[in-house]
């Protein structure tokens, strides 16, 4: 298990680019238990092979707050034939993830977050054609207003790729913004990875974008050159890998964010 653990986490916990390359380079190893289930545990849910709880490298028994979450993960196990494939199983390298790099460092990773709103996706615009100037607009400006208007964080937009420093107070606003639970915040970093935009998974954990409109923004410049000159099938295929990974990010925050507030 100690070794199982190890490939599906690859050299950082959050990073799933790498972890899906270690796991990609790592031979796969037979499935060695009959059944995956789920019981409960301090603190939340355990996942269990043939009854026995699964842990961490370091030990530490992987438990997860919420039951609907702890069936998904169970069911990556149940799910795995002769051999276990790490790359089917996005779900539990972030549950692996936050036990062992995240539960006891939340404020550490949400600053490495909070990194990403210095050069964030949605700063960088088109100069031309109009129609990808008006393309980025209709799917990022949304976005920036929300951030400045209900946040208080006014970022500077820069035409091209040259670096703009943005505003420390826009930084801090955006910073504090985030959530503090562990969970969340690894499920927001591994949207953001998988985006490029910090911004984008804010709006997604605030509601103020789905998850379909928050792919479809990180992805405009990708899909109007597709448009434009045709598909690239070796990118397709990064793409739809780096999907997996993001829709995983995005059931982990589903399940954990608390419900909202009923009106009077």
């Amino acid at each position: 298990m100690r070794e199982l653990f190890d490939e599906m986490a690859g050299k950082s916990p959050l990073d799933p680019q790498e972890a899906v390359r270690q796991a990609a380079r790592t031979p796969q190893r037979k499935r060695f238990y009959k059944e995956a289930g789920v019981a409960e545990a301090e603190g939340g849910f355990a996942i269990t092979l043939d009854g026995k709880p699964i842990r961490t490298p370091s030990g530490r028994q992987v438990v997860i707050p919420s039951r609907a979450l702890a069936d998904v993960v169970a069911a990556e196990w149940a799910a795995q034939r002769e051999t276990i494939n790490p790359l089917g199983m996005p779900l539990t390298r972030i549950a692996n993830s936050v036990v062992e790099g995240v539960v006891d460092r939340v404020e550490l990773v949400s600053d490495d977050l909070a990194k990403y709103f210095q050069s964030d996706l949605l700063f960088y615009r088109a100069g031309h054609p109009e129609g990808l100037v008006a393309r980025e607009a209709a799917h990022w400006d949304p976005v920036l207003f929300w951030a400045a208007e209900t946040l208080g964080a006014h970022f500077i937009l820069s035409e091209g790729i040259m670096y703009v420093k943005q505003p420390d107070e826009a930084i801090q606003a955006a910073r504090a913004a985030l959530p503090n639970d562990p969970w969340s915040v690894a499920a927001l970093h591994v949207i953001t990875t998988m985006t490029g935009s910090a911004l984008l998974a804010l709006a997604l954990s605030h509601g103020v974008r789905d998850a379909n409109q928050v792919w479809a923004a990180a992805y405009v410049d990708e899909d109007w050159n597709a448009g434009k000159w045709g598909v690239d099938e070796e990118a397709a295929g990064r793409r739809a890998a780096r999907l997996r990974d993001f829709q995983a990010a995005v059931t982990v925050l589903a399940a954990v964010k608390p419900p909202a507030a009923k009106g009077p």
